[in-house]
C-alpha cells in the first residue's frame, strides 16, 4: 500500500464545492480485506462490505466495483502460505459473500496470480459464481509478472484467452513489481498491447492507476501510458474496449507537479474511457471522499469532471 502525501485537501477545496461537481456514480477500484488477508500485511485492517458502504456514503458515491485481493495469497513478495490455493479460493468466496450483501451497490471481480498453475482453474470456478462471474482482477506487481519473460507472456495469453471465453472483463494492475525492480515502461506496454491484448478481443479491459501503481512520480509510468495514448491517436481498434481508472493518481507523492501532464493524458485517452476509482482504504490510502477531493484538484473543467463521474463501463450496467 502507498503512503499518502496529501495535506489539507479540504482546506484547498471547500466542502460545498465538492458537491457543486457531480459525484461519481461508481468507484471503479475498491477492495475488501478479509481478516485472513489483512494478516498478510502488517498494519492493514480488515474491511468488509458494511465498512465500504459507509465509506461510499461519506463520499456520496452510490456504487463500487470490488476487486478481490485473493492474489495476495500467491504473492511471491510475501512469505509463502500453507494451502495456498485453498486460501485463494476462500478469499474469493469471502469477497463474493460480502458483495452479495449489497447487490444493488457492489459488484465483484475474482482475482488470482495469473502465473500459478491453478490460475485458469480458479478463473473457471469464479466464472460460475453469481457474484464474481463478471470479471477478473490481475495484479502484475504482486504476482511478479515480467513482461520481458516469454513464458510469463504466454501464460498471460492463456489466462486472457480463458477470461475472454468466459466473457469476463479484465482489470489489470499493469505496473510490474516495484519491490523486485522489474523493468517497466514503453517496451513492456508494447508487449502487453501487441501480444497479450489480442488474446481477449471481446471483453472490456480496465487498466488501473493510469498504467502505474499509484502516484505519477515514476517517469516509466508515463512512458507506458504513452503507448496507449499513441494507439488511441491512431484509432487502433484494440483500444475500443479499453478503460483507464485513475485510482491512486491524485493525492500521492509529487502529483501536484504532474497535474497538467495527468490532465493532458486523461484528455488524450478520451474522457469516455476514464473511470474514477479510489483504491482500497487503509495502509496509507485515501478514503473515497478524500480521494475524490484530490482528483478534483486536477486542471480539468467542470464538464470534464462531470463526464468522468458519469461514465458507466459495460460491466457495471
Amino acid at each position: 500500500m502507498r503512503i499518502a502525501i496529501f495535506c489539507c485537501v479540504f482546506a484547498l477545496l471547500p466542502f460545498t464545492s465538492l458537491h457543486a461537481q457531480s459525484q461519481p456514480l461508481v468507484d471503479y477500484h475498491q477492495h475488501l480485506f478479509s481478516p485472513a488477508v489483512a494478516k498478510l500485511s502488517p498494519g492493514l485492517k480488515s474491511i468488509d462490505a458494511s465498512d465500504l458502504i459507509a465509506l461510499l456514503d461519506s463520499a456520496a458515491i452510490r456504487r463500487a466495483l470490488v476487486l478481490s485481493v485473493a492474489y495476495q495469497f500467491g504473492n511471491p513478495n510475501k512469505p509463502a502460505v500453507e494451502d495456498e490455493y485453498a486460501q485463494v479460493k476462500a478469499e474469493n468466496d469471502w469477497t463474493s459473500r460480502e458483495v452479495a450483501r449489497f447487490p444493488d451497490r457492489l459488484r465483484g471481480f475474482c482475482s488470482v496470480n495469473p502465473l500459478k498453475d491453478y490460475a485458469i482453474e480458479e478463473l473457471a470456478r469464479c466464472a460460475k459464481d453469481p457474484q464474481l462471474h463478471i470479471g477478473l482482477k490481475l495484479h502484475f506487481g504482486n504476482s511478479d509478472v515480467d513482461l520481458d519473460n516469454p513464458q510469463h507472456v504466454e501464460q498471460l495469453r492463456r489466462v486472457f484467452r480463458a477470461a475472454n471465453e468466459h466473457r469476463m472483463a479484465i482489470a489489470v494492475h499493469m505496473r510490474s513489481s516495484v519491490t523486485r525492480k522489474r523493468p517497466y515502461g514503453e517496451a513492456q506496454a508494447r508487449v502487453f498491447l501487441n501480444v497479450v491484448f489480442p488474446a481477449a478481443p471481446d471483453v472490456p479491459i480496465q487498466i488501473a492507476h493510469l498504467a502505474g501503481a499509484g502516484g505519477y512520480d515514476d517517469p516509466s509510468v508515463d512512458q507506458a501510458l504513452a503507448v496507449f495514448v499513441n494507439a488511441i491517436a491512431k484509432q487502433d481498434p484494440r483500444m475500443t474496449h479499453v478503460y483507464f481508472d485513475v485510482s491512486g493518481v491524485a493525492g500521492y507523492g509529487k502529483w501536484a507537479e504532474k497535474a497538467n501532464l495527468i490532465a493532458t493524458r486523461i484528455r488524450q485517452l478520451g474522457l469516455g474511457h476514464i473511470l474514477y476509482g479510489s483504491d482500497g482504504y487503509g495502509g496509507g490510502n485515501l478514503a473515497p471522499r478524500e480521494a475524490w477531493a484530490a482528483f478534483l484538484q486536477l486542471p480539468l473543467s467542470d464538464d470534464e469532471f462531470r463526464m468522468i463521474a458519469n461514465n458507466i463501463a459495460p460491466y457495471m450496467k
